[in-house]
């Protein structure tokens, strides 16, 4: 059986202001409504591979569950990491979780933010390259190349037909130069950082290599414990794991290492010109996502949250538009919007932490307005759902349903509300919702007071 293991971290500051911390890339539902993470996970939706196991940041447990459900996806496991970390030890976390299960299972270590279009030219190469794997090597995918691209590192693999052969050497991101040499020569691939290797292999490989990252893996993964549908790493522990890639840790040391060259079609989507590069285009090469029109314009991407965006005159320019930010840039100048964002982490703003919609157990909050004393927000409670028993010390808040009928209770009264009918929260009153129905109930919530902000909650069991 082939364990798949999405890789759900990372945050793509690239595509902001879209991608965020607490929303980042992989989640944004971008590709016909579905996102990378559950095209990713659909992907694995075969016969041959068993539920995936999903690593992922704490702080976007939430949004993994939900998306997970919408696409009818029942996870193997989801571990939360408590801090970022590279890919070494989640691809030994899996291999143990894999192990665990079956001696002999093989684990196919998937990163959550690529786009795949020929999917089963992908999943024909890993089925071709199971006896490679079942016999000890680990299998890396290496993409045939269409470009000389400097984003991506490269693989030089051996010369031959066979669909698995073996690794001469890695090699960092190169330049210009470098990499339309590769292509001349021929024999590199794009390293995508997908790999397929027996449980055994790996978690040997790790011993023999990296004996002291496997004992602080081993500690960690004793250590973990199920909590509702996810499962809890100790974060002192996972803290002091080495902050290390599986090509630096195991691959560029093993002896075994071999490649799968594959052309599935592959992107990792890594900016906005990405993205427009992938979009379909009208005749003048403009690719529009919501409420977007051009007037002579060319080559432009549009991407509009919730109000109209319009692009006049203009080439090779994006122009993405959020509820509360907007970014305006030429194409040529993608990467650069990765220098902006970290502009904004040095002034302390929210917006490349906080996405307006904060997902929760029981659904979601959506951000409208705020200012001075007030903030106001949209809540969507899903069927059966219960927020806790809280108060706040300094806040008051209103409610108005939109839709559906919710249970609210205020210092112990409990009554029923339907669409257009209101309810008031005093300040300090205990109080809670429950959606008791089968559709999603909507809110209009109207907070007011000297702090609005989320750790003025006090809860009650």
């Amino acid at each position: 059986m082939i364990f798949p293991c999405i890789l759900s971290g990372g945050i793509g500051s690239r595509l902001w202001p879209l991608s965020r911390k607490d929303r980042p890339k992989q989640f944004l539902p971008l590709f016909g409504g579905e996102s990378l993470f559950q095209k990713t996970c659909k992907r694995v939706a075969h016969p041959s591979f068993s539920n995936p196991i999903v690593i992922g940041s704490n702080n976007h447990r939430f949004l993994m569950g939900e998306q997970l459900a919408e696409i009818g996806t029942e996870a193997e496991a989801i571990l939360l990491e408590p801090i970022g970390r590279n890919t070494a030890p989640p691809a030994l976390m899996a291999a143990m979780l894999a192990y665990e299960k079956d001696k002999d299972a093989l684990v196919l270590l998937l990163p959550s933010d690529h786009l795949i279009r020929k999917e089963d030219v992908f999943l024909q190469a890993v089925l071709n390259a199971q006896d490679a794997a079942k016999g000890g090597a680990i299998v890396t995918f290496g993409i045939t190349p269409t470009e000389p691209n400097t984003g991506y590192g490269y693989i030089k693999v051996a010369v031959g037909t066979e669909p698995v052969r073996p690794v001469e050497a890695f090699v960092e991101k190169p330049d210009l130069a470098r990499a339309e040499a590769f292509l001349a020569e021929g024999g590199y691939v794009w390293n995508a950082g997908i790999f397929l290797y027996s449980a055994k292999a790996m978690i040997d490989a790790f011993k023999t290599h990296q004996p002291d990252l496997f004992d602080a893996v081993a500690g960690v993964m004793e250590g973990r414990h199920q909590d509702l549908d996810f499962i809890r790493l100790d974060e002192e522990k996972f803290s002091d794991l080495a902050n290390i890639s599986i090509d630096y840790a195991i691959m560029e040391k093993i002896s075994n290492a071999v490649c799968a060259p594959v052309a599935p079609d592959w992107d990792d989507l890594g900016s906005w010109s990405a993205i427009w590069d992938v979009l379909d285009k009208d005749a003048d090469g403009n690719s529009g996502l919501g409420d977007a029109r051009f007037l002579d314009s060319t080559n432009c991407l549009a991407y509009a949250d919730r109000n109209l965006v319009s692009v006049i005159g203009l080439d090779d320019v994006m122009v993405i538009a959020t509820s509360d930010s907007v970014l305006v840039a030429h194409k040529d100048k993608a990467q650069d919007v990765k220098k902006v964002v970290e502009q904004l982490e040095d002034e302390g703003r929210s917006e490349v932490d906080v996405h307006p919609r904060l997902y929760k157990p029981w659904g979601y909050t959506e951000r409208i307005n705020a200012g001075d004393r007030f903030s106001v927000q949209s809540m969507m409670i899903k069927p059966g759902k219960k927020l806790s028993l809280q108060s706040h010390l300094h806040r008051a808040e209103h409610w108005v349903v939109v839709s559906g009928t919710v249970e609210i209770t205020i210092n112990g009264d409990a009554r029923l509300l339907t669409e257009n009918q209101s309810a008031y929260v005093p300040l300090g009153a205990q109080h809670t919702l429950h959606n008791p129905g089968k559709i999603p109930v909507r809110i209009i919530e109207v907070q007011s007071g000297t702090y609005l902000n989320e750790d003025d909650i006090l809860r009650h069991g």
